[in-house]
């Protein structure tokens, strides 16, 4: 006997959640909300979010696994990473909804009964350090780094960075994200004495 996988029918209709709980963060912003508060938010009743999502954790932590793989999407063509991490943030100042969602969540992810949050996000970090450090060997290769720096770290460094900033912009929305990122290569990357 073989196990049916979801009907095309309901794989659509979870689709068309998502991408609205998307719309309406990015638009109005997130607030510690019930359930059913999310559903009438969207437009969705209370019965198709539960019949979807188990819980509201879960529907939000799907909205940010959507929202990072359409920001995946995007960057693909990018070469460099500070220059792809740059474009995120240019991006996120489009949708600060999404951006306060993701900075509760993984607020919420160290915090004990959250356990969705907290392998979303520890599972999130995990495939971003390994990404961002084979990418940084690939963009360093031939510029160089300065001595002493572990690329392990410097992903780290560069997720923290990102992340950070996110939340000063937030709050001060003077905060130059892309500007501010843009030092890490200049402190990393040892100026060129060859007049190139």
């Amino acid at each position: 006997m073989t196990t049916r996988g979801p009907y095309p029918k309901g794989v659509q209709r979870r689709r068309e959640i998502l991408d609205r709980a998307l719309e309406v963060f990015a638009e109005k912003g997130f607030e510690s909300t019930s359930l059913r508060a999310i559903g009438e938010a969207i437009g969705v009743s209370h019965a198709a979010l539960s019949h979807y999502f188990e819980s509201r954790e879960a529907l939000l932590v799907e909205v940010l696994r959507e929202r990072d793989l359409q920001g995946a999407e995007a960057i693909a063509d990018i070469d460099g990473v500070l220059e792809r991490t740059t474009v995120i943030a240019e991006h996120n100042k489009n949708v600060p909804g999404l951006v306060g969602l993701h900075t509760v969540m993984m607020a919420s992810a160290v915090e004990p009964g959250h356990e969705v949050a907290t392998e979303f996000f520890t599972d999130r970090f995990e495939r971003g350090r390994e990404s961002t450090r084979a990418a940084l060997e690939h963009d360093l290769a031939e510029r160089g780094i300065a001595p002493g720096v572990d690329l392990d770290d410097l992903a780290s460094l560069i997720m923290a960075a990102s992340d950070g900033l996110q939340v000063q912009w937030l709050l001060d929305d003077r905060i130059d994200i892309p500007r501010i990122l843009a030092l890490i290569e200049r402190i990393v990357v040892p100026a060129r004495t060859d007049g190139a």
